[in-house]
């Protein structure tokens, strides 16, 4: 059965494995897919950040170099009206030559238009209050300051201003010279990028400030970003790097990477979706995913259906085999009912005549004796009469029991009843010394057991014993199962007539 069972459990086990192995090969392909998903994304994100980077640098790179020969102009040159009327031409040739340019613009130490590149500008302009003013008025750097984008106070555009100092001779603030770039610019490259529809573009100064931003919205252009987790990641894994982050402007989970200009405080970042990313892996996952569900279901359905065949077989060979053992104990059980007194307890005459048979075939087999103890109870039918019957039943189940108990059976040894309350006990190697012994113990327990019986002189229950010992191949021998029995009863009719309660042996 245990055998069985285990043939059960590991046809079980195997049909578990085999769809777990399913499920689990299938989710390590996907989680390998989806790895090599995010990580392609994430190169090309990589690269479109370093191209935004770098046509931003060209695009600020080109007006500053327009920038630096202004102020050369400016700082060398005297500044009379015919050289103004040529540095205007010179500006006009400039924008028209630098798409990204709305205007190119020198202001004086007051904040006073001096030239610019338009047909047409108006007078009385000043631009004093302006961000990058003020710093070049107090700042003596002369490197190229990008500012904080503002709208143009004459065509109301979106702008970066792009701007460098003017000195005198002396050192001493003379103006500004600047370079206006139109964020429109930025945007119609970012449009051109394929980032899905929730991916996202920008373009962001150092300090935090936005330039530009894809989605478009005009609140955006000088949102301050140093509180979000994007300018975080930058300031911690700059001048590149990539990280996923919620957007603070829309709330969507994006792979963001960036990368510094390489010329100017700026950097560039490109993002997309990880919903996006992730949707056609979501929908082929869903796809073999399914296919393998039901792969594992069949497997599963027809691995029950074996086991449960299986457990059917099984059941039903238990049962035949319980069947059979129960036929075999009911047997069992039957031989010892046909073996057995059912009074008494002990052997009953059929086994008795079988084991003397075989007893006495070792005996002459092994050149070994056989003993035979035949015991009677004294005046047994008075008992009967006098207390009845069943008082008489009880009694020989008395004596039985202790005939078992006395006699301590060895393997071979059998007491048995005779016949009514005639009963024997049959000894294999025992001599005539050794059965008189024995069945001198059993009288003395019997008498002592103290059962009255007034039919007898003492008033108790005895025992009378005949006991014949014989060596079966000797030869003088008789050489029969009877001869014994025959030597022992007459014992036994001689312990009688001797006046009862007494062992005799065969003469």
């Amino acid at each position: 059965m245990l055998r069985r069972l285990t043939i059960t459990s590991r046809a079980t086990v195997f049909v578990a494995i085999v769809c777990l192995g399913l499920v689990l090969l299938d989710g390590w392909n996907s989680w390998q897919a989806r790895s090599a998903q995010l990580r392609e994304m994430s190169v090309e994100t990589q690269n479109l950040a370093r191209s935004m980077a770098q046509q931003a640098d060209d695009a600020f790179k080109l007006a500053d170099t327009a920038l630096v020969g202004i102020v050369e102009r400016m700082e060398y040159e005297t500044a009379g009206p015919a050289e103004v009327a040529r540095l205007r031409e010179l500006l006009a040739v400039r924008v028209a030559e630098m798409p990204q340019l709305d205007g190119l613009h020198v202001y004086d130490q007051d904040g006073n238009w001096v030239a610019n590149s338009r047909q047409n500008w108006p007078q009385n302009l000043n631009n004093a209050d302006r961000e990058y003013f003020k710093f070049h008025q107090t700042h003596t750097d002369r490197r190229a300051r990008i500012g904080v984008p503002v709208q143009s106070r004459t065509n109301g555009r979106l702008l970066v201003p792009v701007s460098r100092r003017i000195n005198h001779a002396d050192g001493s603030f003379a103006g500004v010279a600047l370079a206006t770039i139109k964020i429109d610019f930025f945007l119609k490259f970012y449009d051109s990028l394929d980032v899905g529809q929730a991916g996202a573009v920008g373009l962001i100064l150092e300090n935090g400030t936005m330039i530009a931003r894809r989605p478009f919205a005009v609140s955006a252009v000088g949102r301050d970003m140093r509180g979000s987790e994007l300018f975080r990641a930058y300031t911690e894994h700059g001048p590149v790097g990539t990280a996923y982050i919620k957007s603070v402007q829309d709330g969507v989970l994006r792979l963001n990477s960036f990368a510094r200009l390489p010329n100017y405080p700026l950097f560039a970042t490109a993002s997309l979706s990880k919903d996006e990313i992730l949707a056609n892996w979501r929908r082929d996952t869903l796809w073999h995913s399914s296919g393998v569900v039901l792969l594992v279901l069949l497997v599963a359905g027809v691995g029950w259906r074996l086991i449960r065949q299986l457990k059917l077989q099984i059941q039903t060979e238990e049962e035949l085999r319980r069947a059979r053992d129960a036929l075999e104990t009911l047997n069992k059980t039957l031989n010892t009912l046909a073996m057995e007194d059912g009074l008494t307890g002990l052997a009953n005459r059929r086994k008795f005549d079988v084991t003397l048979e075989t007893e006495f075939s070792k005996a002459m087999r092994n050149a070994s004796t056989l003993a035979l103890i035949m015991l009677d109870v004294d005046c047994f039918k008075q008992y009967n009469d006098i207390y009845g019957h069943a008082a008489g039943d009880e009694c020989l189940q008395i004596i039985g029991r202790t005939i078992l108990q006395v006699a301590s059976m060895r393997a071979g040894d059998l007491a048995a009843r005779y016949g009514g309350e005639e009963l024997a006990v049959l000894l294999p190697d025992t001599d005539v010394a050794g059965a008189v012994a024995l069945a001198e113990r059993i009288r003395n327990a019997v008498r002592d057991l103290n059962i009255e019986h007034t039919g007898m002189p003492g008033g108790f229950v005895t025992l009378s014993a005949g006991v014949e010992a014989l060596r079966p191949a000797d030869p003088d021998s008789d050489g029969q199962p009877k001869a014994l029995i025959r030597a022992a009863d007459m014992a036994l009719y001689r312990a009688k007539a001797l006046g009862r309660n007494r062992v005799c042996a065969a003469a």
